[in-house]
């Protein structure tokens, strides 16, 4: 088995659509500079309310980078 090392960075997407779209938007724009990105944690999960419906949701999330050998 590989000996592998990570580094974790914190990330927050935001999307009007869904906590899923938000993620996927925060991960899309990470990879553009970051690479190796293997797994993400959802850390926290906001959102925005007026008159009673959701407008906007924001999500905060781990992702873990493994570093090159």
């Amino acid at each position: 088995m590989s000996e592998h090392v990570y580094k974790q960075v914190e990330l927050t997407g935001s999307s009007p659509q869904s906590s899923d779209e938000a993620v996927r938007i925060a991960l899309a724009k990470a990879a553009k500079t970051l690479h190796n990105i293997h797994w993400f944690e959802v850390v926290e999960t906001r959102g925005h309310v007026e008159d009673g419906k959701i407008l906007h949701w924001q999500v905060t999330i781990k992702a873990g980078l493994r570093i090159d050998d």
